[in-house]
């Protein structure tokens, strides 16, 4: 007999390619897309911050070298000027220094604050008025009208 010879099919062919479409995927070009408006987006809020920080240095430290001159303490011969007085015993519930927070004894000498009428120890008012022309209770200012007017011009020259 004779060898027969069969023909094995051939094995299934490979699935063809895809289309070659122009070489875009379209998805990384949309995810690209919204990475550039993101970071475009972060770039304007960084710049708007750092825009509205350069406007503060600029201005703030005038306005506290402003504020700070307006209560910057009283020359002495102002500080003096205030009425002074000898305590005397009262039942009164306001009977002690708010700085030093001791009581006023007879005889001690204590500073009036004639706009608000706050009393303090002499020494005590002194040393605070030195550095501060304000009352230590209520803050209301003390000095003059000449120079809440000098610190007016300030203000009109830095604005």
């Amino acid at each position: 007999m004779e060898a027969e010879t069969t023909l094995v099919p051939p094995t299934a062919t490979p699935p063809p390619p895809p289309p070659h479409n122009g070489g875009l995927d379209w998805t990384v070009v949309a995810a690209a897309i919204v990475c550039a408006l993101l970071c475009a987006l972060g770039l304007n809020t960084m710049l708007q911050c750092v825009f509205q920080c350069a406007g503060r240095v600029l201005t703030q430290p005038l306005q506290w070298i402003a504020s700070r001159r307006l209560n910057s303490g009283l020359k002495r011969k102002d500080m003096v000027a205030l009425p002074t007085s000898t305590s005397a015993p009262s039942n009164n519930n306001n009977n002690n220094c708010a700085i030093c927070l001791a009581e006023f004894s007879d005889g001690e000498q204590i500073r009036f604050l004639p706009q608000c009428s706050h009393h303090f120890h002499v020494v005590c008012i002194d040393k605070w008025l030195l550095s501060h022309s304000s009352c230590p209770t209520c803050r209301h200012l003390l000095k003059s009208n000449s120079d809440s007017s000098s610190l007016h011009s300030l203000h009109i020259l830095l604005a």
